[in-house]
């Protein structure tokens, strides 16, 4: 497998990174139109963890991590790797070592679309992972791959450079190019849910916030009393 190494892919602003990182993956997928979401296999490693930041992305083969250290000196301030295999992959290709490198880097995160080990060395240190297992499994370094191209996880396609936001909920991914516009919908979107939250504080049925009686009526769906319902069964 040949492959290619990238260099100084265009990002999106941390000042847009930033403010997206103050949203829930949930908030800024809704905000998106329910889009962008990588799939619930990958889960986090950590709990009460969110961050941002702009995509470093790696294609490896299965079972080998040479793409990785490759991936390390393209790494810096404010990055998140991202590394997918060219086949379904759960081999550790990721642990504390890498992390260590690039904690120094001044990145934020790793979203790892195969297996990561060393995961407790990686709550101590504050490192924030999501991965698709955790495995022990080691791995070679003998296989050509890419670096800082486009690649699919879950059927999303990751840039270099697009935001990548994470928490306890998942993984979400922005396109640079939308990542302001998205940043402004998901304030708004908070403020929205802010507004509802306060109604159901008060009491307020979300049948009657979002009108949703004339729909249960429109779908044929009836109240009726115990007895009623007790009296019409056979």
């Amino acid at each position: 497998m040949s492959g290619v190494i990238v260099t100084n892919p265009p990002k999106a602003q941390l000042a847009d990174v930033d403010a997206l990182a103050r949203y829930g993956v949930a908030t800024v997928s809704e905000a998106m139109g329910r889009t962008g979401l990588l799939g619930p296999g990958i889960r986090p490693v950590q709990q009460g963890v969110r961050v941002a930041g702009t995509a470093v992305t790696v294609l490896s083969w299965p079972g080998d991590n040479l793409m990785i250290h490759a991936a390390v000196e393209q790494c810096g301030e404010g990055d998140i790797l991202v590394v997918t295999t060219t086949s379904p992959c759960t081999d550790g290709l990721f642990g504390e070592l890498f992390a260590t490198a690039l904690q120094r880097r001044g990145v934020r995160g790793v979203v790892m679309n195969t297996g990561i080990r060393d995961t407790q060395e990686l709550r101590d240190m504050g490192f924030a992972a999501w991965s698709r297992a955790v495995s022990s499994q080691g791995t070679v370094k003998a296989t050509g791959g890419s670096v800082n191209v486009p690649i699919a996880i879950d059927g999303q396609v990751i840039h270099p450079g697009d935001v990548i936001l994470a928490d306890d909920d998942g993984v979400v991914v922005v396109p640079r190019e939308r990542a302001r516009e998205t940043a402004r919908r998901s304030e708004a979107r908070e403020a929205k849910e802010a507004a509802t939250r306060a109604a159901f504080l008060g009491g307020q049925l979300g049948l009657d916030r979002y009108g949703l009686r004339e729909t249960l009526k429109n779908l044929g769906v009836e109240y009726q009393s115990y007895e009623q319902y007790a009296g019409e069964r056979p």
